[in-house]
C-alpha cells in the first residue's frame, strides 16, 4: 500500500494539481492538509473521480482542514478536539489489518518564538504536548501518523541549522518537543530511509519567488509508523518537482509504501 501525505492548501483550488500527483504516485491513499472547505463544499466528486471511492473529510471555512482518500475500504475513528478548539487539526480512520492511520495538521505558530508574546506558538506547544500525551496513552498497536507537523527536527531538516535555531519551526523547544513525541513510541518512516546526514525538504516558502533559487527548504511533513510496522516498510519518496508547478502548494507529497 502507498500512502501519500500532502498539505494541499486548498483542495478546491488545486483539485487538478492533485490529479497530476496521483497520475504519478498511484497512491492508494491520499491525506491531505489544509484542506480549507467545509464538509458541504469538499470536491466529492472531483476527488471519487480520482478513484477514491472511500473519504473522510473534516473542514472549515477559509483555513485548516483535514482529509482522508482511501480505494480501499476504511472505518472512520472518533472525532476529537485538541487545546479545546474545534479547527479540524486531526482525523483518523482504521485500515484493512486493524491498522490506525492518524493525519494531523499542526498549528504553525505564527512568527515569534515566544509562547508569552505570540499567542499562536503557545497553541501550537499546548498541541504538541497534547499529542505526546495522547501517544504514550494508546495501547500497544499498529498506528501511522502522517501530516504536516510544522516542525523540522534535525540539522538536515533545514537548509541552515543555525540561521534557524530562533525561527518558528526549527527552535529548540520545538524541535526537542517533536523528537519527545516520536520517543513515545513511532519510527520515522522517511528517516528510515534517508539519513539524518543527507538534507531533506518537503516545504519551500512562498517568499521564495525564484524556487527552487537557493534551495532553502524545511522538512516540516512526515509520516511516522508504530514498530511493528517499521519491519515492512519499502521505501520513500518526496515529489519535489510539485512545488515548482503550476499552482503549487508551498508543501509537496510525501510517500510511503508499507506492507499492511
Amino acid at each position: 500500500m502507498r500512502i501519500v501525505t500532502w498539505n494541499i492548501n486548498s483542495v478546491r483550488l488545486r483539485i487538478g494539481t492533485l490529479k497530476r500527483v496521483v497520475d504519478m504516485l498511484h497512491p492508494d491513499v491520499v491525506c491531505l492538509q489544509e484542506t480549507k472547505a467545509i464538509d458541504e463544499l469538499f470536491p466529492m466528486e472531483g476527488i471519487k473521480a480520482l478513484g477514491f471511492d472511500h473519504v473522510i473529510m473534516r473542514g472549515m471555512k477559509g483555513y485548516n482542514g483535514v482529509a482522508i482518500m482511501s480505494r480501499v475500504p476504511m472505518e472512520e475513528g472518533a472525532r476529537s478536539n485538541w487545546c479545546n478548539k474545534e479547527d479540524c487539526r486531526h482525523i483518523w480512520a482504521k485500515l484493512p489489518g486493524d491498522v490506525e492511520l492518524h493525519n494531523f495538521y499542526v498549528p504553525a505558530g505564527g512568527d515569534t518564538p515566544d509562547p508569552e508574546l505570540n499567542p499562536k506558538f503557545a497553541h501550537k506547544l499546548d498541541f504538541l504536548a497534547e499529542m505526546t500525551a495522547w501517544s504514550e496513552a494508546q495501547p500497544p498497536g499498529k498506528r501511522i501518523m502522517v501530516g504536516d507537523l510544522n516542525i523540522a527536527p534535525h540539522e538536515h531538516d533545514v537548509w541552515s541549522h543555525k540561521q534557524l535555531l530562533d525561527v518558528v519551526s526549527h527552535t529548540p523547544v520545538e524541535t526537542e518537543g517533536l523528537i519527545k513525541l516520536q520517543e513515545t513510541g513511532w519510527v520515522d518512516a522517511v528517516r528510515h530511509f534517508v539519513p539524518l546526514h543527507e538534507k531533506l525538504y518537503t516545504w519551500w516558502s512562498y517568499r521564495n519567488r525564484t524556487w527552487p533559487g537557493d534551495n532553502r527548504g524545511r522538512r516540516l511533513d512526515h509520516i511516522w509508523v508504530t514498530p511493528p510496522l517499521a519491519a515492512k516498510l519499502g521505501g520513500t519518496f518526496v515529489l519535489r518537482e510539485a512545488r515548482g508547478w503550476d499552482k503549487a502548494s508551498d508543501h509537496v507529497p510525501v510517500s510511503v509504501d508499507i506492507e499492511l
